[in-house]
């Protein structure tokens, strides 16, 4: 996949493209519904496939009070999007000049000019332009003045009647329930991030763990345990993962702290991905140390045999 960073960095005489506009804050199986539809129309009429996305949530700055926490980074959401299959993603930088352009400005300049759009996919309640003055009603209008055809493209609605957005998402992060959230992503909730240097408690516990810094990338589901991955160098280990300011010891803040199973390996200011597979329980305060520990060794008993079977539900 191609990333373009700006309308300045597409080459001249790009396209003819099959276009596709949003934030796209998770990839998840709604956007790759649509992305899936996007190489299909590429692939039978010789377009280039292209998403639209931009640097930030608009709201971010139009109105941050408002403004949900990403799903992922930018750098996470161009990799999800590069292994879908497109041919590239044009990356807008989300700033007041582009919120000013007008919705008809916005259109031939990003989807005529830039992209020499043929086909163009959105949501029933795409919005755009300046304010959000242009709807799907505006934009099939200006298909049949610039030459392109519109699809409004279904919402995933996966049995309950509710549509996979990122806002369910978010709900289920933050009550911890990562197995539902990866159904609905299409892939497993990640953070990634630099290994620092941590109080080294795990280690004199016996379960040496690989904290990450603060300013990791991805939404952090709620406090507790959980069983997953840590990928490092490629390489991918099963991992006991535990999430919150651990509450036994005073003056914690809260991190994600990944214990590899079985091995130990040094892994500081190494940058890597921890994947969250299922919550074994919440954040516990210990009255013992040898409660605590008792309490780690059933944690990673646990995740070993989750990981083993990915059909096993923790109790």
């Amino acid at each position: 996949m191609k990333t373009f960073k700006g309308l300045g960095s597409v080459p001249h005489g790009f396209g003819p493209s099959a276009v596709t506009i949003g934030k796209f804050d998770g990839v998840h199986r709604g956007h790759r519904a649509v992305v899936e539809r996007l190489r299909s129309i590429a692939a039978a009429d010789d377009l280039r496939s292209v998403v639209v996305t931009f640097d930030r949530n608009p709201l971010a700055l139009l109105a941050p009070e408002k403004c949900p926490e990403s799903l992922v980074s930018v750098r996470q959401k161009l990799e999800l999007l590069g292994s879908t299959g497109i041919d590239a993603t044009l990356l807008l930088p989300f700033d007041r000049a582009l919120a000013s352009v007008p919705a008809t400005e916005f259109v031939e300049r990003v989807l005529v000019d830039t992209l020499g759009a043929k086909a163009v996919l959105v949501g029933g309640d795409f919005r755009y332009g300046a304010r959000g003055a242009g709807d799907v009603d505006l934009l099939i209008a200006l298909g049949g003045a610039f030459g392109f055809t519109v699809e409004v493209v279904d919402d995933v609605r996966p049995g309950d009647d509710r549509r996979v957005s990122s806002t369910w998402i978010r709900e289920l992060l933050a009550e911890g329930d990562v197995r539902h959230a990866t159904e609905l992503l299409g892939h497993t909730p990640t953070v990634s991030g630099i290994v620092v240097h941590g109080a080294k408690r795990g280690r004199e516990l016996g379960y040496p763990t690989a904290n990450l810094s603060p300013e990791s990338e991805g939404l952090i589901p709620a406090d507790g345990v959980y069983a997953g991955w840590l990928t490092d160098a490629g390489t991918r280990y099963p991992a006991a993962i535990s999430v919150g300011n651990n509450p036994t010891f005073k003056g914690v803040q809260k991190q994600v702290e990944a214990y590899v199973l079985d091995r130990e390996l040094d892994l500081y200011d190494h940058v890597v991905d921890v994947e969250f597979v299922d919550r074994l329980r919440g954040m516990v305060a210990f009255t013992s140390i040898p409660d605590l520990v008792d309490t780690m060794r059933d944690d990673v008993d646990r995740s070993r045999k989750l990981l083993t079977d990915p059909r096993e539900v923790p109790a």
